[in-house]
């Protein structure tokens, strides 16, 4: 599945008649599969294009699509979730995919190297993803064939399309794990050039902002899901994993396992936190899982984004907030209360201070005794 490369589903009453429609950004490889729907229409009036909406056509959309794009259906379905989130795209998701008969898959020993390191699955979701862009881009040649002036020109090619920074190193890490991890060869292309990483400074919302959006939230789920995300620093897969043996009420602190890099850590746990969990608790009866759907399963990714977007919007917040943007939020608010930025690393995570040094550029901590020029 290509980075990025996604279609919205959508409800049409065209001609008094229901309607599927497929809207998405302009995209060749999607354009291609569209074409071979029968019964897809082109609308001027929606601008997008359409086709009956029957349950045969929605099969349809899904076989043709699966492994190649990702279908949001949030704005389609009743209860909201994606049909790509029903199963975890994992190392097992990608072996057993459809794909189209032409298109390479990646290979089995990649898949297995990256089953055997442990790789969390974003990192398999997007190491898959770039390495078979690359390998079939270069469709016709043996990917141990592929010399370093070849993988330049892939790189070029991204860097005209208007991949970011990241985005293109991201590739090249996926590229050099084929051939430097998959086959043993170290240093395989070590000579070959990186785009520089943008700097860009987290985006953080004030505390007055964050509290507008918990007393924003529906109900006593979504504002203990707004409250952990804040108050503890969570990551969104760091808080879909958690249980309730996880939240240690007397030492008031939240278990983390197996964090991003397969790292266990403690963070904080708030008293007005740990009491409206006490509650929610006592309301919900999670068995497994701290948040649970519907049905007991893990609540999904989306639903966590869905949430905090609704009640920023609520609270008259104009600009998009992020699961991340709290997490951001709460290593700047210690910071500027005059929190050890090597006791944030330890809360957040992070490998090294270095990684947690870049919320002192936007900790207004920072900037108290510099003496206005004007005054």
């Amino acid at each position: 599945m290509s980075k990025g490369r996604s279609i919205t589903l959508k409800h049409l009453l065209i001609g008094g008649k229901k309607k599927i429609g497929l809207q998405f950004k302009s995209d060749r490889v999607i354009q291609a599969l569209i074409e071979q729907l029968p019964h897809a229409i082109w609308s001027n009036d929606f601008n997008m294009y359409h086709l009956p909406n029957t349950k045969q056509n929605l099969d349809l959309i899904f076989k043709t699509f699966k492994g190649e794009v990702w279908i949001n259906g949030n704005f389609f379905f009743v209860d909201r979730k994606s049909i790509n989130e029903i199963k975890p795209i994992d190392v097992q998701w990608f072996r057993v995919r459809e794909l189209h008969p032409d298109r390479k898959r990646c290979p089995e020993a990649y898949l297995s190297k990256l089953e055997i390191l442990r790789y969390s699955n974003n990192t398999v979701r997007a190491y898959v993803n770039c390495f078979e862009a690359f390998i079939n881009y270069y469709h016709e040649s043996n990917p141990l064939e592929i010399d370093e002036n070849e993988i330049r020109e892939y790189l070029k090619v991204l860097i005209r399309q208007g991949k970011s920074n990241s985005y293109v190193n991201q590739v090249l890490n996926s590229i050099k794990f084929y051939y430097e991890v998959v086959n043993g060869m170290p240093n395989r292309f070590y000579s070959i050039e990186r785009p520089r990483k943008e700097k860009r400074l987290p985006e953080v919302l004030s505390k007055e902002e964050i509290i507008d959006i918990i007393e924003n939230t529906n109900n006593l789920k979504h504002r203990c899901i707004v409250e952990l995300l804040y108050s503890s620093g969570l990551r969104r897969n760091e808080l879909l994993q958690l249980k309730p043996s996880d939240i240690d009420s007397k030492r008031m602190m939240v278990r983390i396992r197996l964090g991003k890099g397969n790292k266990d850590r403690f963070t904080i746990l708030s008293k007005n936190t740990l009491d409206d969990l006490r509650r929610y608790y006592r309301e919900y009866r999670p068995k497994t899982y701290l948040f649970e759907g519907a049905k007991g399963n893990k609540y999904s990714s989306s639903s966590v984004l869905s949430i905090i977007v609704n009640a920023a919007k609520k609270a008259g917040i104009n600009r998009r907030v992020t699961p991340h943007i709290l997490r951001h939020s709460f290593a700047t608010h210690l910071l500027e209360k005059g929190t050890d930025i090597r006791h944030i690393q330890l809360l957040l995570g992070h490998g090294s201070t270095r990684t947690t040094e870049i919320y002192t550029h936007v900790a207004d901590r920072s900037f108290m005794k510099i003496e206005d020029l004007l005054s």
